[in-house]
């Protein structure tokens, strides 16, 4: 696929910061006009450079989805759009007894339904120019662990959208790439576990002695995880790649944790499975709350 700032447009959602700003630093650097899709004002200040267009877009807005549309059908270069990165996402984790149903509600509008919404927007175009989805998925969409039921539901659900969509646009030469994050240093993580420590603090007495040692060592893990992961250049190189390679493949992984879990996932059997999960997340329980 190739490019310069007058002729193609790429779309990238959740462009505040980590893998999306990156991403489009990225691609902007490599000659497309890119669209960053921020929630706030203050965002679009930030992420505003040469090449990069920020765009007022909370995906669960449909006025917002709307307003993109009709950015880029007036767009005054008549450039097309080349590429679709769907990335906007957060997380929500606690134990499926727990979560109230509003945020599971909101984590499948953000991570699922959000991105159905844009991509639905977005086709029309994409049929004009015979472009490109990429659609950013995690290795929590090919293993979920405890507490990561919304998140991972989100996760597992995008894969199958995306096969679907794959299979449905073959035919009409527009591909879908899914990439699957591992360890990535993004602000998502901090966030997601200020969420989690909110939700044991409602949890009910009986709830915190069940659940309370499971949340700390899922917390404890995914600090670790995170400071352990790529940074957010590095896992835009391999999103860049699934944007432009003239033959991509149908998944990419970010980091070698992401494609190791996501090979055991496939051969072993899922008691195997627990238990290595559960292995892997001992050490990281509080010593009042043993394993």
């Amino acid at each position: 696929m190739t490019s310069s700032h007058e002729t193609d447009l790429i779309l990238v959602t959740g462009a505040s910061t980590g893998m999306g700003a990156a991403t489009a630093k990225l691609l902007s650097d490599r000659g497309f006009h890119v669209l960053a899709g921020v929630r706030r004002q203050v965002d679009a200040e930030t992420v505003r450079g040469v090449g990069i267009e920020p765009v007022i877009l909370d995906i669960t807005v449909p006025e917002h989805i709307d307003a993109l549309a009709k950015r880029i059908a007036d767009d005054p270069k008549k450039r097309k759009l080349r590429a679709v990165v769907n990335n906007a996402g957060i997380a929500v984790n606690a134990p499926v007894e727990t979560l109230p149903l509003d945020q599971w509600r909101l984590q499948f509008d953000v991570n699922l339904f959000g991105h159905i919404a844009v991509t639905q927007a977005m086709l029309p175009f994409l049929h004009q120019s015979r472009g490109r989805i990429v659609n950013i998925s995690s290795v929590g969409g090919k293993v979920a662990m405890g507490t990561y039921g919304a998140y991972s539901g989100t996760k597992f659900a995008l894969e199958a959208i995306s096969d679907s969509l794959r299979r449905e646009l073959a035919p009409h030469d527009i591909q879908v790439v899914v990439v699957e994050p591992g360890g990535v240093q993004t602000e998502m993580t901090p966030h997601g576990i200020e969420r989690a420590r909110a939700f044991v603090d409602e949890m009910t007495p009986a709830q915190r002695q069940r659940y309370g040692g499971l949340m700390q060592a899922v917390i404890n893990q995914s600090a670790e995880f995170t400071k352990k992961g790529l940074s957010a250049e590095q896992a835009a190189l391999v999103i860049a790649k699934a944007v432009t390679a003239r033959k991509p493949r149908t998944r990419y992984t970010i980091g070698r944790d992401a494609a190791l879990l996501t090979r055991l996932a496939r051969i072993l059997p899922d008691r195997t499975l627990d238990r290595v999960a559960a292995a892997n997340l001992r050490a990281h329980f509080p010593k009042e709350h043993p394993a």
